[in-house]
């Protein structure tokens, strides 16, 4: 049987020292298992002989330190993804954004943009897509590159369209994409809206003032120290009555911004700000 390395605890450390001296990237905050698990996982899977030869790969070869932070930093997503979610968004946030002259709404660690592509079909069908800007941010700039060029695989379309459907869609949803071979590009009619750039949720702070953020499965991988840190440039860039919206497995519970925060639905994880 192949033996496996394992990187141990106070290597993890030297490496989360080069990610910041060498690039700037600030993975310090990161719960430290979720961390070590997925470099973990890296190390087998670029089938590295030693831990000497992958941080010299990190340190030297930036095309492979850029494959390094899109798999630590990966975020599972797909459009419409937790379909009744998107509907409570659909029926009782969109009503109230629809009152705004112009509606501004922050994606944090929107990975490659299907959430963002989600919400931007939602609000044209409410007819208040060309007076809303949709931000989407995150750490890898790989991914962003993806999410503004509006290019997903075809064979995701077909799930895609159940979501779409569950989430209250009513028209034909094939009718927002061409498809060209093997790949589905979305009309500009909804990327012409959305605004793209590199945000690190570790160091960096508000740069705008938001009617909405989403901010979903991702504080999951953070300590609780940086979960406080996060939820507090949010709470910052969030206008008040303002909508919070986080993932099934996040919540506002024992922070720092929770009483001035009101759950907008019994099951899904959105918030409204009061105060």
């Amino acid at each position: 049987m192949e033996n496996v390395i394992h990187i141990d605890d106070p290597e993890i450390e030297v490496l989360l020292d080069d990610f910041i001296e060498i690039y700037g990237y600030d993975f310090s905050g990161y719960s430290k298992a979720s961390f070590k698990r997925r470099l973990q996982r890296l190390f087998i899977m670029d089938k590295m002989v030693n831990f000497a030869e992958f941080r010299y790969r990190l340190q030297n070869d930036r095309d492979y330190f850029n494959h390094a932070v899109s798999e630590i930093s990966v975020n599972v997503t797909e459009m419409f993804r937790d379909p009744v979610f998107f509907k409570t968004i659909r029926e009782k946030v969109v009503p109230v954004l629809a009152t705004y002259p112009l509606v501004r709404i922050w994606h944090a660690g929107c990975s490659s943009g299907e959430e963002v592509y989600s919400l931007a079909i939602i609000l044209k069908e409410a007819g208040i897509l060309n007076k809303s800007i949709l931000y989407g941010t995150d750490l890898n700039p790989n991914v962003l590159e993806k999410a503004a060029r509006g290019i997903f695989p075809m064979t995701a379309m077909q799930q895609y369209s159940r979501n779409y459907l569950l989430a209250g869609g009513r028209e034909d949803f094939s009718s927002y994409y061409s498809a060209n071979y093997n790949f589905a590009k979305f009309d500009e009619s909804l990327s012409q809206r959305m605004v793209y750039s590199t945000h690190n949720l570790v160091s960096d702070f508000s740069f705008n003032s938001f009617q909405l953020i989403f901010c979903r499965n991702v504080l999951i991988y953070f300590d609780k120290d940086l979960q406080s840190k996060v939820l507090s440039v949010f709470d910052k860039s969030l206008e008040r009555f303002g909508f919070l919206a986080l993932g099934s497995k996040e919540s506002l519970r024992f922070s720092g911004i929770e009483t001035m925060y009101e759950m907008l639905d019994g099951k899904e994880k959105i918030w409204r700000k009061f105060k």
